[in-house]
């Protein structure tokens, strides 16, 4: 007798975030870029402003173009379900809520003139706390230092060497949350 293959939503915190991601991309091109703007990008705007709240967290769901959301998706998707495993669903719903608010506080404090969107802090927290998921008591793993330097140390150099579209404090507040998180989490 031949079994049935069935899905498996099996990481249910990633697997709807990178959903919600694309439901937010539809949008952007339902509306013509209007939630895009107003609900998905994080900038400096009057606190006043109702919409400002949810954009400090949800302009990681924002993304410019089919291929920004790919790029960051697969890492998430790569790298995401083991942690979830590993840590719990709510454990990495809060690691990713609150890597999202920092990156967006941060975005509208201290840069008025630029808007941020798109979940590469989040790949790049999901990327720092995977190294630490091997870490064994008093040891560091080697995993860590080389992404810290890879990662990290890269987005430091393109910060200050390169003049594009990509927010490279982002990234590193991305992987900071990242090691924070984890650490923390290990506990």
């Amino acid at each position: 007798m031949r079994r049935m293959v069935r899905l498996q939503y099996n990481s249910p915190v990633v697997l709807t975030f990178s959903l919600l991601a694309l439901a937010a991309l539809a949008l952007d091109r339902v509306t013509g870029g209007w939630t895009t703007q107003h609900l998905f990008s994080v900038y400096r705007c009057s606190l006043a402003d109702t919409l400002a709240y949810p954009r400090f967290v949800l302009h990681v769901l924002g993304h410019s173009s089919y291929s920004h959301y790919i790029g960051n998706m697969m890492m998430i998707l790569v790298v995401g379900p083991p942690l979830e495993e590993k840590y719990g669903s709510r454990s990495l719903f809060w690691a990713i809520f609150l890597t999202a608010l920092v990156s967006g506080l941060v975005q509208w404090l201290f840069f008025p003139n630029i808007a941020l969107l798109g979940a590469s802090g989040i790949a790049f927290m999901m990327i720092v706390m995977s190294s630490l998921s091997g870490m064994k008591d008093g040891y560091i793993p080697i995993t860590l230092i080389l992404v810290m330097v890879l990662y990290i140390g890269g987005e430091i150099v393109d910060g200050v060497v390169l003049s594009d579209n990509v927010s490279q404090l982002t990234h590193i507040i991305g992987g900071i949350c990242g090691a924070v998180l984890g650490l923390s989490m290990r506990r």
